[in-house]
């Protein structure tokens, strides 16, 4: 304990959340791991994890999405997978979409959807859209309901409908149509749960609605980190990259900045490095593409090949953000879009790392819950 306090204090010599990249990372991981030294109860404990206010917290992922085309990249991929399942469909899907999305969140990736959905109907053949959203809390599902219909006011030639479900909901809940085209969203859900029975239970559970696409994205990642150390380090890359990236979207001074670092990756940091281990427990963030893979086909899911067109659509979003795609360091390109898995997968990487990665899978056969449950 003396020894690592002693660390500490040298760290936080270094450290600073308006310096440059590295030690503004490295100060939120100081503050993660001071914390972790600490108990609960103690009040600098209670002061590090201070969870920011709501409003503040929208900001700040606001911010981002609005600086970075991290979750830009991310919505408009998984959309223009969602978009053609559904006109693959459309002599016998009634023009209806059905997306049931595990991690509503905020809700920002659905406008660009209802759009584009909007764009192709006409007032003579309109689409019904029913997106039925899990969320936290019912506030989070009543503001999302919320933003969603004033933003499909202006869409005359557009039925959509918002259905809120809490969290632990159970399948029936999901009152699926029987003709309209399914989808299931899970963006960063996954990599959420605390454990692989976690995650055999949302799979297995998925896998008899028989969706038409289940949309994958997780961070990623270059081992799977069992240990502490392990995910530190994998944590520790992951986030070195992201801030390293906001360098180049947004001047170090900006209050934006800021406010992303502390209330939105700051924060996740923290969170990261305070989470309790319990042995039966893996925690599963930051794994390769190859991981999920292998992960996805043992429940009886195949990849899909994801169209030209998606891979264009990511590009196209980094040369409108041309300042973040043509800067490069030390020869190599800032963000980046690359193509894996012959296709069948979507990333998007900061110089020579994979920050996050879009695949798209449909239902091939009977799940092999037992090899599932082991991967």
């Amino acid at each position: 304990m003396s020894s690592a306090i002693n660390a500490l204090h040298e760290l936080y010599e270094h450290v600073s959340t308006n310096g440059d990249p590295i030690q503004r990372v490295a100060a939120y991981y100081a503050d993660g791991l001071a914390a972790r030294l600490l108990t609960k109860s103690s009040p600098f404990y209670q002061t590090i994890l201070a969870h920011p206010a709501p409003e503040e917290e929208l900001l700040a992922f606001t911010e981002l999405y609005k600086a970075s085309p991290f979750y830009q990249f991310v919505h408009f991929t998984a959309n223009q997978a969602i978009m053609e399942a559904f006109e693959e469909e459309e002599q016998h899907n009634g023009r209806s979409l059905h997306v049931i999305d595990f991690d509503v969140s905020y809700g920002f990736q659905w406008p660009s959807l209802i759009q584009s959905l909007s764009d192709k109907a006409t007032r003579s053949k309109p689409i019904s859209l029913r997106i039925t959203g899990i969320g936290r809390s019912i506030e989070e599902l009543r503001e999302t309901e919320m933003r969603l219909v004033n933003f499909t006011k202006g869409c005359d030639n557009l039925q959509m409908k918002f259905e809120g479900l809490l969290r632990g909901s159970a399948r029936s809940d999901f009152k699926i149509e029987k003709n309209a085209t399914l989808v299931v969203n899970l963006v960063f859900y996954l990599q959420n749960l605390r454990s692989f029975s976690e995650i055999s239970d949302v799979l297995t559970g998925i896998y008899p609605l028989n969706p038409s696409l289940v949309v994958v994205v997780e961070k990623e990642g270059g081992q799977r980190p069992c240990t502490f150390l392990s995910r530190f380090m994998e944590s520790l890359h992951y986030y070195a990259a992201m801030f390293d990236s906001l360098n180049d979207c947004l001047p170090a001074e900006s209050t934006e900045r800021l406010k992303i670092e502390k209330n939105h990756l700051g924060r996740e940091i923290k969170i990261a490095m305070t989470e309790e281990e319990k042995e039966e427990e893996k925690h599963v963030k930051f794994e390769r593409l190859e991981t999920w893979k292998g992960k996805m086909e043992s429940f009886g899911f195949e990849e899909i090949k994801l169209s030209s067109r998606s891979v264009s659509q990511a590009k196209l979003l980094l040369k409108i953000k041309s300042h973040l795609s043509t800067i490069e360091h030390d020869g190599v390109c800032g963000f980046r879009i690359l193509e894996r898995d012959e296709g069948r997968a979507i990333s998007l990487g900061w110089q020579d790392r994979h920050l996050t990665t879009v695949s798209a899978w449909h239902c091939v056969r009977s799940p092999d819950h037992s090899l599932g449950c082991s991967s």
